[in-house]
């Protein structure tokens, strides 16, 4: 097991999830401050029966915070593997949303195109589906990729359940264009790759920044396609946004001592390493997870 510290934290049950889905309004938008926000905290509180359990009934609850495209995803599914724990990422949800024809489908297809943030509702909602069937599943801990990504939301999640750590990835806007514009999806696997080669020089206090590509194997070459919102007016209008809406959810989490933020040296190879290091994960752990 790992080397964490590990404070006491309830659990997210069904309940708990069905709560938080009910907690928000149907016109609780992510763009738009909602005006009776504190009243749905008020009545949420006095609602919530929260069931702790000692530390070493359960696994990590920790969140990655990070601009499109820093590799949230990536390093948090490498440590989802290493500490036995779920990669619930709302990026995966939206788009399994989007290919089932769900509720939420249309609106999300013109939120998503246009480089917009989802609503808090439809966050909150696929969420808590989520958290639900990895409650009936008997699941423990786990890391959230990308939630919350607005102060609403990190409110309201802290209601239900505390989070040990939010690690902040950061890394220069000029490398994460350059990466989201390389990325891409294999139609048959559903695997990620970057065809991105990113050797990007120090300068005015910058360290350089080396990324090699991460190609598919031979038989998805040929498979490969770009993500809709891949393209550079949208993932420009997508890191606006996010610094935007970010600050205070990072003021949020330094104001209670759980933030973390990483500067991403380079690639995976030199990157992760790093964050292990910086996590205080012990040498087994890393040879596990390399």
């Amino acid at each position: 097991m790992a080397a964490l510290t590990r404070l006491s934290k309830p659990t997210f049950s069904s309940s708990m999830a069905s709560l938080l889905r009910r907690s928000l309004s149907s016109s609780a938008m992510a763009s738009e401050p909602n005006p009776n926000f504190q009243s749905h905290h008020s009545s949420f509180s006095r609602n919530t029966n929260l069931v702790r359990k000692d530390p070493k009934d359960r696994n990590v609850q920790w969140v990655f915070l990070g601009c499109p495209g820093v590799g949230k995803g990536t390093y948090a599914s490498r440590l989802c593997k290493l500490l036995d724990v779920p990669h619930i990422a709302t990026g995966d949800l939206v788009r399994e949303e989007l290919a089932s024809a769900g509720p939420f489908a249309q609106q999300l297809s013109e939120i998503v195109n246009q480089g917009k943030l989802v609503s808090d509702e439809i966050i909150i909602n696929l969420l808590s589906k989520r958290l639900e069937a990895g409650d009936a599943k008997g699941e423990s801990g786990f890391i959230l990729d990308g939630f919350p990504r607005t102060i609403n939301q990190a409110e309201i999640l802290e209601e239900v359940i505390d989070i040990d750590l939010v690690v902040n990835l950061k890394l220069r806007e000029d490398v994460l264009m350059e990466k989201c514009l390389g990325r891409r999806i294999c139609g048959q696997c559903g695997k990620n790759f970057n065809v991105a080669s990113i050797n990007v020089k120090g300068e005015n206090g910058h360290p350089a920044i080396i990324m090699p590509p991460l190609l598919p194997p031979a038989h998805c070459m040929s498979k490969l396609v770009t993500r809709s919102d891949d393209v550079e007016e949208v993932v420009a209008e997508r890191l606006k946004i996010y610094n935007e809406k970010s600050q205070p959810v990072e003021n949020f989490y330094r104001s209670r001592g759980k933030l973390l933020e990483f500067d991403l040296p380079g690639g995976i190879p030199e990157s992760w390493p790093k964050l292990l290091q910086v996590l205080n994960l012990d040498y087994e752990d890393k040879q596990c997870a390399a």
